[in-house]
């Protein structure tokens, strides 16, 4: 990174070379697709591969006409299923059905990624004092920015490339095919926006995304309140509701697309509008003041790690509780979309055990849960490695505090932080689903213990990033491509019948498949035992190595 910031520099170093605000713009987005050149395309390839596997499936699990209608009237009339997945307009095609099922999710993954995107090359950059020491050259004003978007854009644009490529592929019509990549790839573009406006709003990168993926919750709401009530004019307040408005392989409303154009164009001009109004490194919205003591309650390292951590616990927690009501909700309805497929019946009763579809797509639902909750644990250990970098460790240890202490309270959250996001789902996945089944006291302690058994997977996952922070600090940020790697094997290995040595390098295969499978302990204790030695290894290393 050194080497390439120096490049950049290098080859600014004479005034003759400045050619207004935009300045050093290319030698931008080279750096940022040379940082990216391997994150951004593996995950335009986990979306648009996810979604051509829905559709390529779709021929086998409803080979039937009769089937296909009984898949749309089940669906028309469970409400929940227009909460989570959207309104569907055609699921007698494989196009229509892969457009509602995997719709939301995709742009969900298109839209964060790209507001991530250009948090990370504007106000990560800001945060790390990278950015002043480019601008000491001659390097336009707008240039990071710039440079941010374009590269973000690009990733949007080949996502829904690639969508459109890869259902055309599997039989879908390529007319609507290219109406959904472009519905997903325009509401990334939406983000995009939104994310350029929230990096001169915020004064650090991580508020930057939190408002950005607030942003997203809020608007997913919009859209699912108009989709499940009479006022149908909520879903036409979010992007996402504007993605499934397009109508894709059913009608194909080409109008609708200019909504989300228009709107990423005037984000845009909002955010190169309010960029000038501040200086490198602030804000619009700048940080309060703190005060000249500390309170009480912040005098010890335990209290300074809460401090750092509880926004982004809390924020999981919350999410996690939306979700795990809204899922279990959804699950009592799950035999509902099945049908009378023999196929389908079949491939959840072998997700989840023989005794029941909705056991099957509950336990389906808690290995996802938990791939989910992984990553924040991989957030709260790169915590550590910030505020290293950030050079705030040094002085604390210069205190009494030693280095066990500062690690103690910041893995406390690292570990029981997430064990308390996967409770809060299991207890409102419970909830839901005992709600919506008439049973609260008979399913709620079944399905919360039938959650709670991923912990350990999940906490393998922490210690492979504790043991990365501790070992190889620079290569801290591969945590990221780790939990990747471990969802992508238990997401996608059994589609591609990978060799079974393959799937137990994930942690979550080894988990027994609850809430009817056969409890066996065996497994939950060799994967805590795991997660126990990569932890002590990582704190290990870090006690024997240098600081910064």
């Amino acid at each position: 990174m050194t080497a390439n910031v120096t490049h950049v520099v290098a080859t600014h170093e004479t005034p003759s070379r400045a050619a207004g605000a935009l300045a050093g713009t290319g030698q931008l987005i080279r750096l940022a697709l040379r940082r990216d050149r391997i994150v951004l395309p593996v995950w335009a390839l986990v979306i648009a591969f996810l979604a051509a596997s829905g559709a390529s499936a779709y021929e086998a699990l409803y080979p039937d006409p009769a089937e296909r209608a009984g898949l749309t009237a089940s669906v028309a009339a469970n409400p929940s299923f227009a909460v989570m997945f959207g309104p569907a307009y055609d699921l007698e095609t494989a196009g229509g059905f892969t457009a509602w099922r995997f719709g939301t999710i995709a742009a969900l993954l298109t839209s964060l990624i790209a507001a991530f995107t250009v948090t990370r090359h504007t106000r990560q950059e800001e945060d790390t004092g990278r950015q002043e020491l480019l601008s000491s050259a001659v390097l336009g004003r707008y240039a990071p920015l710039t440079a941010a978007v374009v590269t973000a854009g690009l990733f949007s644009v080949t996502t829904g490339a690639l969508l459109a490529a890869m259902i055309t592929g599997v039989g879908a019509d390529t007319t609507g095919s290219v109406a959904f990549g472009a519905a997903v790839a325009l509401c990334g573009l939406v983000f995009t926006g939104v994310a350029a406006v929230t990096a001169q709003l915020a004064e650090y990168s991580r508020t930057a995304n939190t408002l950005a993926g607030s942003t997203f919750g809020v608007l997913f709401l919009l859209r699912a309140a108009g989709d499940t009530a009479e006022a149908e004019w909520l879903s036409w307040l979010s992007p996402v509701g504007w993605m499934h408005r397009v109508r894709a392989f059913a009608a194909d409303e080409w109008w609708v697309l200019a909504l989300p154009a228009a709107t990423a164009l005037a984000l845009g001009a909002v955010a190169y509008t309010l960029l000038p109004r501040r200086d490198v490194g602030m804000s619009l919205i700048p940080g309060r003041p703190g005060r000249a003591a500390a309170k009480p309650g912040l005098r010890t390292s335990l209290a300074l790690s809460w401090r750092l951590h509880r926004g982004a616990l809390l924020g999981w927690m919350v999410g996690f509780a939306v979700m795990g009501l809204l899922f279990g909700s959804l699950a009592s309805g799950v035999g509902d979309i099945v049908g009378d497929s023999a196929e389908m019946k079949r491939m959840l009763q072998q997700m989840g055990g023989a005794r029941g579809i909705e056991d099957a797509f509950l336990s389906s639902i808690t290995g996802m849960v938990a791939m989910i909750g992984s990553l924040y644990a991989v957030q709260a250990t790169l915590r550590m490695r910030y505020e290293e970098t950030a050079l705030r460790v040094e002085p604390l240890l210069t205190t009494g505090v030693g280095r066990l202490r500062w690690l103690g309270g910041h893995l406390l959250f690292v570990l029981a932080g997430t064990a308390a996001v996967l409770a809060v789902c299991a207890a409102l996945l419970g909830v839901g689903y005992g709600l919506s089944s008439g049973d609260v006291g008979g399913e709620w302690p079944r399905v919360f213990g039938a959650t709670l058994a991923q912990l350990p997977a999940m906490w393998v996952v922490a210690g492979a990033a504790v043991l990365l922070f501790g070992l190889v600090p620079r290569a801290t940020v591969a945590a990221w491509g780790v939990a990747a790697a471990f969802v992508l094997i238990s997401m996608f290995g059994p589609i591609l019948e990978l060799p079974q040595a393959v799937l137990n390098v994930s942690p979550f295969t080894h988990v027994p498949q609850l809430p009817h499978a056969e409890f066996t302990a065996t497994p939950l204790l060799w994967l805590t035992a795991a997660a126990t030695v990569l932890v002590a290894v990582g704190v290990t290393a870090l006690r024997r190595r240098d600081i910064g």
